[in-house]
């Protein structure tokens, strides 16, 4: 085994990855599935001691989902509507013992085309805080994860936390996953919808697809067709096909590109209903 460092503080974290090139450990639910079976050879840095990046903060402007929150947490803790979705998504993410351990920040490092957090997380408007030693970053999700396994982080940086911005009115969000069974599942489609509201009426609308293209993609065009509409059962009709423009669907054992274009109209129609 390399070298196993295990900082108490962001700063410590930041000044060992300025000293070599370790592998950053939270949950490590993907980190040791990977490793069954053969030696673990690299140096491991593991940021789980650290505090500060652990919880859920309610700021002036923002929700502040510190790096190492695990998914149960997220879950307990006492959030708005806006994220109802999220912990929807939350629920999906393998079991009980995977909730427990796995983290949020963890699972958008993996970018895994299928990840069940991103499309909720898209649907907030969710941005990535990323902390080296030249200072802190943020970039937006859709800018951080830039394909099936790969995200913007640069040699020495972190994630340290994920941002999430503070609605001007009222919000709701929704999340719905496909697989091939009820639990325990890689998805197929996933779909998830946040509105904001002015009055009865739709003032923003994010809808985002999971598992339908490299990476996660908002829908803008049906997001520009959902603002001023009242949000009122019915509102699923407002989805058509060509809303699904920006989605990729490929053919695998889970399903074929045209059954999952399929089923993601069907879930985006659902999804808005929900919020209604």
């Amino acid at each position: 085994m390399g070298a196993y460092r295990r900082p108490t503080t962001l700063p410590e974290a930041v000044s060992a990855l300025g000293e070599a090139s370790f592998t950053v450990l939270a949950g490590g639910t993907d980190f040791y599935p990977a490793r069954v079976g053969r030696a673990i050879d690299e140096d491991i840095l593991d940021i789980t001691a650290i505090e500060t990046l652990r919880g859920v903060a309610d700021t002036a402007t923002h929700w502040r989902i510190g790096a190492t929150t695990t998914w149960t947490e997220l879950v307990e803790t006492e959030l708005p509507p806006l994220f109802d979705g999220l912990k929807l998504a939350a629920r999906e993410v393998g079991g009980a013992q995977i909730q427990n351990a796995g983290t949020v920040a963890g699972n958008l490092c993996n970018a895994s085309p299928a990840a069940d957090g991103v499309p909720a997380l898209l649907a907030l408007d969710a941005a990535v805080e990323l902390a080296g030693a030249a200072g802190t970053r943020t970039l937006p999700l859709a800018a951080f994860i830039l394909g099936p396994r790969r995200v913007d982080r640069r040699p020495g940086e972190l994630v340290s936390a994920i941002l999430v911005p503070r609605p001007r009115g009222a919000a709701r969000s929704s999340f719905l996953k496909l697989g091939a069974r009820r639990y325990l599942v890689i998805s197929i489609v996933m779909v998830a919808a946040v509105v904001e509201l002015d009055g009865a009426r739709i003032a923003k609308a994010r809808v985002a697809v999971g598992a339908c293209s490299p990476v996660a993609r908002r829908l803008p065009g049906l997001e520009a067709k959902l603002v001023g509409r009242p949000l009122v059962h019915g509102i699923g009709g407002v989805a058509t096909i060509e809303d699904l423009a920006p989605l990729a669907p490929i053919d695998d054992i889970r399903g074929t590109a045209g059954y999952r274009q399929d089923a993601a109209l069907i879930l985006v129609r659902r999804a808005l209903e929900r919020l209604a």
